[in-house]
């Protein structure tokens, strides 16, 4: 069954503040291979101009993912979510994101789609820190497979 159109452009209220640490940059950077100093040494960093350690690019996926929960879930919308796979990922970044960032996230609806029985749902999330300044924006593609003789 195709997901409602009308969701288009649906916004879902921020999430709680994510307080982004060290050691979870750390245990990040390690599990996705990256070296880069910037990531574990503070000094590092601050050679780069930044106050404290950045986050590699992809962190910011696990808090905008979650986030994106509240669509997923939502019963009106109707995702069959043990049917859904990851489709794509993209961001856009106005700073890196920092340890001791206080982030949240806002989640969109922006394109409802259907394709030979697949409904391809494309959800914003857009991450400000506890300032209100903005710092990065997410897209997540899902692709909702149809089901089996649909």
């Amino acid at each position: 069954m195709a997901l409602d159109q009308s969701f288009v452009g649906r916004s879902y209220p921020p999430t709680v503040p994510y307080e982004v640490g060290r050691e979870k940059i750390r245990e990040f950077a390690e599990a996705v291979g990256d070296t880069n100093p910037a990531y574990t040494d503070v000094e590092a960093a601050k050679m780069l101009g930044h106050p404290d350690v950045i986050a590699p690019p992809t962190f910011v996926f696990a808090i905008t993912f979650k986030a994106a929960g509240q669509v997923f879930t939502d019963p009106q919308l109707g995702l069959d979510y043990s049917r859904v796979v990851h489709g794509d990922q993209k961001f856009a970044y106005r700073r890196p994101v920092r340890a001791g960032d206080r982030l949240t996230v806002t989640s969109t609806i922006e394109a409802i789609k259907s394709m030979a029985g697949n409904d391809i749902l494309d959800v914003r999330g857009e991450v400000h820190d506890e300032a209100g300044e903005h710092v990065v924006t997410a897209w997540t593609k899902l692709v909702a497979r149809a089901a089996e003789g649909a």
